[in-house]
């Protein structure tokens, strides 16, 4: 507890918390709010968002000109004309004329200048303003000004093709074209560096909030202006508070929030909880889960990440439910969110999104019988979002159209990454020895090693497992606990026999009692080794502890009565030593075990019935019943005379329904 407390104080940021809740559009019910120092006002995320896009469109590019691309172009194109005059089939006294044609043309290119257009500003036009530099001297033209490379072969084509004295014209376009390059080069890099220069200047304030100004009085409307002078206020607060070195109070008023929560934590355990909070494995277990996702949070908030929603904190209530029970689950969840909530923005709507989305995701699983049902609480805890995000959305913008669904993303994220919870639990299982409801699904399906061992071996007594599971899982079902651990338990009870099987009646089908052959004390020793047979089969088998209490409760402390009877009956001279043929124990110790007991005496009883019908059914099951009150059997298992009732009714009626009993009905 004390390394919980210590480990999420220390990674909670340290600041101050404003002490005031508020939204758009809901009344100011605090008193009066006098402004205690004067601050600046902070533009909203939009405002910044349009001055920027203005700062931006204010700020040309830049494009450089580089003198020598024409020097170096009108040197090559004198220096190769020679040479690729021949193929002009013109007469030598006209080379001249071309030749100086297509200088004149170049210099015409050059001196008006040819660029790329860059798209990032071509904004509202395809024509926009640039700042040209020439040997560091700005002036600022329009690319209506000047060519591109394509305006600039026209504008070549149009000279020669106008000139008369040029007579080959496709030839002199062949040899500008390969001279025509781009002179005006975008400068990318200093562009940038003087948008960000002008971004740097940009303002996040707009106006003051002045010493003893009224910000908002009581019984107001808390208007989008108002909403962003609080909201500056706040920021404000915060920051002043860490300048002026309070850390250490603030230190200490999150360790005793925390220990706070720890502390309601651990009682809740001790009232309502005790098998746990006796269990240091599975505190340590709840406190690690607590911890991490504390300091998850801790670490979002000092990277100043995006959006805190982001995190899944459904992962905790889903895991708890999973390894626990539902109580908790909701417990740890309000716990957790409610410390989150002082960390947070907007901690009212923060709250309210994951305690109803932890609410959802607990409900969703609250009987796990198959793995899809982590895909369709997924979608459940989104669709739970989705509404409250909605309803938020609209309570705080009053418009549909004003809903910002790009900030619904975060959430979406969230939800994925909740599905964490398997894995981890799977982890959580393997390093603190507990059994989830995850583990139970896999070890009931009958394809298992363990029960197709007991299914070959000992036919008779796997048949018996599969009735009993389906009486004891269709009892606790109605009374009130956990039906797939029943299940488990009923299908693993007897693996005992798989050792001796010829010895249980269930599985002798050729005519032979081998008890025939023995004393009934070695009866009694082989029928009752059953138990502990099936405990250590079990734990070489690595079943978990849970279904280990099934298999040693299972007969509780009962005799052996018909072997014990058989006794007193022949050697009535005797002394008898009556523990020889009584079960080890213990007795059950919950509901699940003690339904356990009474399914497998009931459904092994009704195999001895001859004729079997609705009044022989009642009487067996109440004669069960009964007997396993009067000796005892019950009195630890919590279960009360209204649920033996419910049980002895759901037994009957499987049992009518498994004997084909039909029931005269009288009008």
């Amino acid at each position: 507890m004390l390394a919980c407390v210590v480990a999420v104080t220390l990674f909670l940021p340290r600041q101050a918390r404003f002490r005031y809740e508020y939204e758009k559009g809901q009344i100011w019910m605090n008193k009066d709010l006098i402004s205690p120092y004067s601050f600046g006002i902070q533009k909203t995320y939009s405002e910044i968002q349009k001055d920027r896009e203005e700062v931006l469109k204010s700020v040309l590019p830049v494009y450089k000109n580089d003198t020598k691309v024409p020097a170096a172009e009108y040197e090559s194109f004198a220096a190769g004309f020679d040479i690729r005059w021949k193929n002009a089939q013109e007469p030598e006294e006209r080379k001249e004329i071309y030749k100086q044609t297509g200088l004149n043309i170049l210099k015409e290119v050059f001196e008006r200048g040819v660029i790329a257009y860059s798209k990032k500003f071509q904004r509202n036009s395809s024509q926009y303003n640039f700042t040209l530099l020439t040997d560091n001297v700005a002036r600022t033209l329009n690319t209506l000004d000047v060519f591109t490379y394509d305006e600039a072969l026209d504008f070549a084509k149009k000279q020669v093709d106008s000139n008369k004295d040029i007579k080959n014209k496709e030839w002199l376009n062949d040899v500008l074209e390969d001279h025509i390059k781009q002179n005006y080069i975008y400068d990318e890099r200093l562009t940038d560096k003087l948008e960000q220069s002008a971004l740097n200047n940009l303002s996040t304030t707009r106006g003051m909030v002045q010493k003893g100004e009224l910000i908002v009085a009581n019984g107001t409307i808390v208007t989008p202006e108002v909403y962003q002078k609080l909201e500056s206020l706040r920021k404000a607060y915060e920051k002043d508070a860490n300048i002026l070195g309070e850390r250490k109070q603030v230190f200490l008023g999150q360790l005793l929030l925390v220990a706070l929560v720890v502390i309601l934590l651990m009682v809740f355990l001790y009232l309502f909880r005790k098998d746990i909070f006796q269990d240091d494995r599975k505190i340590s277990l709840i406190l690690l889960i607590i911890t991490g996702m504390l300091i998850v949070l801790s670490w979002a908030i000092r990277l100043k990440i995006p959006s805190l929603y982001y995190i899944p904190y459904c992962i905790v209530p889903i895991i708890i439910r999973i390894l626990f029970d539902t109580r908790l689950a909701l417990n740890i969840h309000l716990l957790v969110v409610m410390v989150a909530g002082f960390f947070v923005p907007n901690s009212f709507e923060f709250a309210f999104l994951q305690v109803t989305s932890g609410m959802v995701a607990i409900y969703s699983i609250k009987n796990l019988i198959r793995r899809e049902q982590f895909l369709t609480s997924a979608l459940m805890i989104l669709t739970n979002y989705l509404i409250a995000f909605l309803g938020i959305s609209l309570i705080r913008n009053g418009a549909l159209d004003k809903v910002e669904w790009i900030n619904f993303v975060p959430f979406i994220f969230s939800v994925l990454l909740s599905l964490l919870a398997y894995p981890l639990i799977y982890a959580f299982e393997r390093l603190f020895g507990i059994t989830s409801e995850v583990t139970l699904m896999e070890i009931t399906n009958t394809n298992s090693r363990l029960l197709r061992e007991l299914s070959y071996n000992a036919p008779g007594t796997f048949q018996h497992s599969l009735q009993v599971a389906n009486l004891a899982e269709a009892a606790i079902f109605k009374i009130g606990g956990n039906a797939l651990m029943v299940r488990a338990g009923a299908l693993y009870h007897d693996i005992g026999k798989m050792e001796k099987p010829q010895y249980f009646i269930e599985n002798q089908n050729k005519g032979v009692n081998p008890h025939d052959f023995l004393s009934y004390e070695e009866s009694a020793k082989i029928i009752i080794s059953h138990v502990t047979k099936g405990a250590e089969i079990a734990k070489k088998n690595h079943l978990p502890d849970m279904i280990i209490d099934f298999i040693r409760t299972h007969h509780g402390t009962t005799r052996l009565d018909y072997f014990y009877q058989s006794f007193l009956k022949n050697f009535p001279e005797k002394i008898v030593d009556e523990n020889v043929f009584r079960y080890p124990g213990p007795i059950p110790s919950s509901k699940e075990t003690g339904v356990l007991m009474l399914a497998d005496s009931v459904e092994a009883a009704s195999r001895s019935l001859k004729e079997p019908d609705a009044q022989s059914i009642n009487n067996l099951v109440d004669r069960i019943v009964s007997y396993k009150l009067e000796q005892g059997q019950l009195k630890d298992s919590n279960i009360t005379l209204k649920d033996l009732e419910t049980i002895k009714s759901i037994f009957k009626s499987m049992l009518m329904g498994i004997y084909h009993v039909r029931i005269d009905y009288k009008v």
